[in-house]
């Protein structure tokens, strides 16, 4: 909010919160039963109290204006709910100040940069800017000194793998979305043996006096309290307000009544309010003051998260509280049930571009940008160069390469563009750095005005699924480049899902009998044929939009086979019959319930679990202990680097689980332990595209750290402390790195004094003045003082207008690939986007 008004957030900010700011978030997802949509207002911890009422207020007219179909949720800083959380999946940045104070969102490539984050979290990482001093560390968590162009993570003795771990997702995050994939990330994760790197922390913070503060415990709820659930009847009498208990767990739906409203106060560690479609207009609008009002009477704290939800459109949190919720037009058995009315009615719009703009609702119900009618053009990262991909083969994706997808639309006559950069799981980490590093380029050269969207192999929005018309197919390895190095398999294996050309995707998966499930088509391709193998709860429309999967995946005649008619050829190709995902019972659950996934711990005494919501195989962290909750049964999924403790206290985990959840389950419900790389087949069908050999290649803490190279030493690191102040001494530009690493400028070499060539460990050596500052010729300075730079970073007496005048020749030419002489002959608008292109502007 800025003025008291709503102002879009780039996209590339998206996880950085300024703390004296409220913003509000809105989040669609596509689910089996139709669109679910979630409303956020997010306080932050100096924002005014002007600011959070109008941010409730726009809250309640965005809901208003959706027809009373999201959720809402009040968020605190700090206090997140898991559901808010689960959208930043590398963390969420807590930054100090806000829009009054003049602080501008993240702007990519900046690196006039000096702060220090401290990282909380495991499975849900926040990182909160701290003041620039040893005062602010402590023994068990995780420290990010950012200083622009190098990011030093520093690990506490006492923080986890998995702290560590997310630590490090978020300074490669930071790295690649906020510096382009231009900044170096050096890592300690134990101070004697990274004396160059701690060097530099002592020039930035100053000596260490005194001991370390201990490690600060997570305040989380345990489960004892998440199940003291009760429910409030909320009503008006005689002018006054009353809230009367009802009902304490176990809860059933039928309490609820649709011309009343309702408070559920889990245990003071989150209250929901439940509004009945028959209540009043005043009643409804009041939700949120009455939620703080309940919170203040109770005593509970004012960062106590809130959720306001619809009758009909509640939360998959909010029915599990209950011990059985029916969805209206609920059916049992196999098959689906398409629900009339509304939502249907919403599937089957045939998208209008002049529409979208009058109807917000309608983008937002969908998470379509337009009806995906635009232009597309997509290239794949080779030898870290973009190549262009023949149009003939525009949505197929292979696991081993990383791929741009320009998608252009026209709003109100002029183009507009999305910039997905699609990652495969098996890609190179330089690969995935070239893809952001093209991407950056490509977007300046569309006027910087691309929406920019990363993309996880697997985890395709929908809007990436609809450009391609149901025609996307992604390969689990492999690559689309010319010179394959391996054969292409024999006999391929495919998951389709989806109903029409706006959903559908087909995923490899191993071939063999257990990748089959019954909910879905499969093809099977051969060098002899190709069959289409139709699961006994697949509708029509899924088998339709296999057939038109398949024309890409084979050239072989296709061959159309229902679940228990399969030839003998068919099981031979799958190296035999074997047990699949195919019971009723599984049937069922997976139509009725939502499957939760948590991570589990009890270290600390106290039972903790935390939910991890949209998940996917990613999630199952090595070093932990997961529980999958399907209701009918209970998985305990166990890590192989998880520890002996929680191990062995696995299944009294589980058992504490099913005793405090406040729906009152069976204590009987059966406790499944799954050790990781055995998981039987009614685990991994809860997963999409489960891959079995996930584990033999995904990346542990320190093979993602080996990546970076030797990130202890300084030797390997150039850093580029522009605009710091380093003991009261303040280059504008210098060299760290020792002897092992020269500048990619050759006249920056030539006029380097002495102390710079040495190790930067012997700082009696340290020349305040910048040698990079001194002119290597006539009013020639080296690429790293120009690119990129402010006018006030700048050296004296140079134009801002004319940067790279101050080249040298061979600098200019290596940059622009032509002369001087060359480059002012060309049109004036030319070279100011060439020159925006370079940094140079």
């Amino acid at each position: 909010l800025q003025n008291m008004k709503m102002v879009p957030v780039p996209e590339k900010a998206y996880g950085t919160f300024f703390e004296g700011d409220c913003y509000i978030i809105l989040h669609t997802k596509r689910t089996s039963r139709g669109t679910a949509v979630d409303l956020h207002y997010w306080i932050g911890k100096d924002s005014s109290q002007d600011e959070q009422g109008a941010a409730a207020l726009y809250v309640t007219q965005l809901d208003s204006a959706l027809r009373g179909n999201p959720v809402q949720h009040r968020e605190v800083q700090g206090h997140e709910s898991e559901t808010f959380q689960s959208y930043f999946r590398n963390g969420i940045i807590y930054k100090k100040g806000g829009v009054a104070s003049g602080f501008k969102h993240v702007e990519t490539n900046m690196y006039n940069i000096k702060r220090l984050l401290h990282v909380k979290g495991k499975k849900h990482v926040s990182a909160t800017e701290v003041a620039l001093s040893w005062d602010s560390f402590n023994k068990g968590d995780v420290f990010l000194l950012d200083l622009g162009k190098v990011l030093i993570q520093w690990n506490g003795p006492n923080c986890s793998l998995a702290e560590k771990s997310r630590g490090l997702a978020l300074a490669r995050s930071i790295r690649d979305s906020e510096r382009g994939g231009r900044a170096q990330i050096g890592i300690i994760d134990n101070e004697k043996d990274s004396p160059d790197l701690m060097q530099i922390m002592t020039m930035v913070l100053g000596e260490r006096r005194g001991e370390l503060h201990d490690a600060i415990p997570d305040t989380k709820a345990d489960e004892l309290q998440k199940a003291n659930v009760r429910l409030y009847h909320v009503y008006e009498k005689d002018n006054d307000l009353v809230v009367q208990e009802v009902a304490t767990r176990p809860l059933t739906q039928d309490l609820l009544q649709h011309e009343d409203c309702y408070i559920l106060d889990q245990g003071g560690f989150k209250i929901y309010v439940w509004r009945g479609k028959a209540s009043s207009l005043e009643e409804k609008k009041a939700a949120f003051t009455r939620a703080v009002g309940f919170i203040q009477a109770k005593g509970y704290p004012s960062s106590t998260n809130i959720e306001v939800i619809n009758d009909g459109a509640e939360s998959a949190m909010f029915k599990q509280l209950f011990q059985r919720w029916t969805e209206k037009d609920e059916t049992q058995g196999l098959g689906k049930v398409y629900a009339t009315g509304k939502i249907a009615k919403v599937e089957q719009v045939k998208f209008d571009t002049t529409q979208l703009h009058a109807r917000p609702e309608l983008a937002a119900e969908q998470r379509m940008v337009d009806d995906a009618s635009g232009e597309i053009e997509v290239w794949r990262i080779e030898d870290l160069q973009m190549q262009p991909v023949d149009p003939k083969t525009y949505g197929q994706f292979y696991g081993g390469d990383c791929y741009l997808v320009l998608y252009t639309y026209l709003r109100s006559g002029r183009p507009h563009y999305v910039l997905y950069m699609w990652q495969g799981r098996h890609a190179s980490v330089d690969e995935i750095t070239a893809c952001a590093l093209n991407a950056i380029e490509l977007d300046k050269r569309h006027g910087d005005e691309a929406v920019q969207v990363r993309v996880t192999m697997g985890k395709e929005p929908t809007h990436f699924l609809a450009i391609f018309k149901g025609k996307l197919v992604i390969y689990e390895g492999g690559t689309s480049r010319g010179q394959k190095n391996t054969p292409e398999p024999a006999i391929r294996l495919f998951q389709v899902r989806g109903t029409d050309e706006m959903n559908t995707k087909a995923t490899e998966v191993p071939a063999r009998a257990s990748s089959l499930n019954s909910n879905d088509v499969f093809l099977l391709a051969t060098s002899q044929v190709c069959y289409l193998w139709c699961g006994k709860g697949c509708s029509g429309d899924e088998r339709e939009m296999a057939k038109v999967v398949a024309d890409i995946v084979s050239k072989r005649d296709k061959h159309t086979i229902l679940e228990g008619q399969e030839p003998a050829d068919f099981w031979e190709a799958l190296g035999g019959k074997a047990p699949y995902a195919s019971e009723k019972r599984f049937q069922e659950q997976v139509t009725h319930y939502q499957p939760r996934l948590f991570e589990c711990s009890n270290q600390t005494g106290r039972f903790i679990m935390t939910e991890v919501v949209g998940f996917c195989q990613e999630d199952l962290d090595e070093d932990d202990v997961m529980l999958l909750d399907t209701w009918e049964e209970i998985f305990l999924w166990i890590g192989k680097a998880s520890n002996t403790y929680e191990r062995n206290e696995a299944i009294a985990s589980a058992k504490e689980y099913l005793k405090t959840h406040p729906a009152g389950r069976d204590l009987a419900t059966p406790i499944i332990l799954v050790k990781q790389g055995y998981e039987p087949l009614n685990f991994t069908g809860w997963f999409n595209a489960w891959d079995p050999y996930k584990w033999s290649d995904g990346k542990s803490y320190e093979e993602m750290k080996n990546s970076l190279g030797d990130v202890s030493a300084m030797s390997e690191i150039k850093v580029d402390l522009n605009n710091i102040s380093l003991n009261k001494r303040t280059p504008s530009s210098t060299s760290l790195a020792g002897s092992g690493v020269t500048s990619s400028s050759p006249e920056y070499k030539s006029h380097l004094n002495h102390s710079d060539s040495n190790s930067f460990s012997n700082s009696s050596n340290y020349n305040s003045s910048s040698p990079s500052l001194v002119p290597n010729g006539e009013g020639i300075y080296s690429r790293e003082v120009l690119m990129n730079r402010t006018v006030d970073e700048l050296p004296e007496g140079v134009d801002p207008t004319k940067k790279e005048y101050y080249l040298s020749d061979a600098d200019f030419h290596d940059i622009f690939g032509k002369s001087k002489e060359e480059f002012y002959q060309m049109p004036k608008w030319k070279q100011q986007n060439e020159k925006k292109q370079y940094g140079l502007f």
